[in-house]
């Protein structure tokens, strides 16, 4: 039985469309390929442990002896969103997507907002963050009214300069929002985008917070909870799971901060889980089509992996993953219907096992039960059997 599991969620990173990905409007997107073949990838620690061996990758070769387990997942829920992706990588898969609003939220839904806040909004459209702000920060700062805008994921965004509404107003706007937006309106996520500076100079800050929908049945993060052990989420994960099943939670500031605070708090956990979501890729590179940043940030992550590899015992497993992709490559820039990498590692698991092509990201949360010795999910297939050195007795 494993005692830590450490699993990383490189936010976006796909690798390869899915076969339903022209439903999507997602033809042609590979986040990882695409990047490789456009502006290259030095990614030698992961190429180690196999991501050449997943998919054809350009400079990315394939090795002969790879030093983790490693395949890809389809995501079987209907979505591509951060919500759906890390559900159904603890378990949950949806049978309908959530609601989206390209043409912006209906009037009762504003209304209300507009009633429960007592401040009139802006926007109400499907925009890019750092966009909507250029253009509409000016008059936010002239009239006081939130920026509320959407995309094409199940999202309700308010965006406010910090010096006009202060943090604490705009939280409780986002639980308004969220009280609001239940039932045929269960958007997956309100997001709280506060930014500064003056016009012309707009920058987001890192007090973004997430209100996401309770996951509806329980996720593997609670059973493993409620068998005892730890359940830390690292960055945005417990905004994700609103809070269900998490023990403790770490904020970080953006990717290496987030690597340097999942070190820490590894070091510090006896037994159980610790869950990290690193969201930069997503937020400041794919969504900004930014394929030259999104390679060094992907390159600064493989350059740490030797000193996240270090703190693991030999009871602890590595896995490294994604929820979605968000190619940086395409017109688009929304998030893609995507395979996911993974990559398994750990002094009790197999080397060089192709783990093929998962059905389902539940998968993933089946086998984390599995290693940890706790009673599974109701969806998903355990691959523990399949990389387990040792004779597995749990179920």
């Amino acid at each position: 039985m494993i005692k830590r599991v450490l699993l990383i969620v490189l936010d976006s990173v796909g690798i390869g469309e899915l076969p339903d990905a022209e439903k999507y409007g997602d033809t042609g997107s590979n986040t990882l390929g695409n990047i490789a073949a456009t502006v290259g990838l030095k990614l030698p620690n992961m190429q180690n442990m196999g991501l050449g061996n997943i998919a054809p990758l350009h400079g990315i070769e394939p090795v002969t002896q790879p030093t983790a387990a490693f395949g890809k997942m389809a995501e079987l829920s209907p979505g591509k969103d951060t919500t759906t992706g890390h559900w159904e990588i603890a378990g949950i898969i949806l049978e309908k997507p959530f609601p989206t609003y390209p043409h912006g939220f209906p009037p009762e839904i504003i209304e209300e907002f507009e009633r429960k806040t007592g401040r009139k909004v802006l926007g109400n459209k499907v925009a890019s963050g750092t966009e909507i702000i250029g253009e509409l920060g000016e008059e936010h700062l002239k009239t006081g009214r939130p920026i509320v805008y959407t995309s094409a994921d199940s999202v309700f965004q308010i965006a406010a300069h910090e010096d006009i509404i202060p943090l604490t107003e705009l939280y409780e706007m986002c639980k308004a929002a969220r009280a609001i937006l239940q039932g045929d309106h269960a958007v997956g996520r309100v997001i709280a985008r506060p930014f500064i500076g003056s016009p012309g100079n707009f920058q987001r800050t890192a007090n973004r917070h997430d209100y996401s929908l309770a996951p509806p049945s329980p996720t593997v993060l609670e059973l493993i909870r409620n068998s005892g052990l730890e359940v830390v989420g690292v960055g945005k994960i417990n905004d994700i799971y609103a809070g269900k099943g998490i023990t403790r939670s770490v904020s970080i500031k953006h990717n290496m901060d987030g690597v340097d605070r999942t070190i820490e708090v590894f070091q510090e956990v006896a037994s159980g889980l610790v869950f990290t979501n690193l969201v930069d890729y997503d937020s400041k590179y794919g969504h900004r089509n930014d394929p030259v940043g999104y390679a060094k940030a992907l390159e600064e992550f493989d350059g740490r992996l030797p000193e996240i590899l270090s703190v693991l015992d030999q009871e602890d497993v590595l896995i490294i993953t994604a929820d979605h992709g968000c190619d940086p490559t395409t017109p688009s820039t929304d998030h893609s219907r995507e395979y996911v990498p993974l990559l398994i590692h750990g002094a009790k698991i197999k080397v060089g096992v192709n783990l093929g092509i998962r059905k389902s990201f539940a998968d993933l949360g089946a086998t984390v039960t599995d290693m940890l010795g706790v009673a599974p999910p109701p969806h998903g297939v355990s691959m523990y059997k399949l990389i387990a050195l040792q004779e597995v007795s749990n179920a």
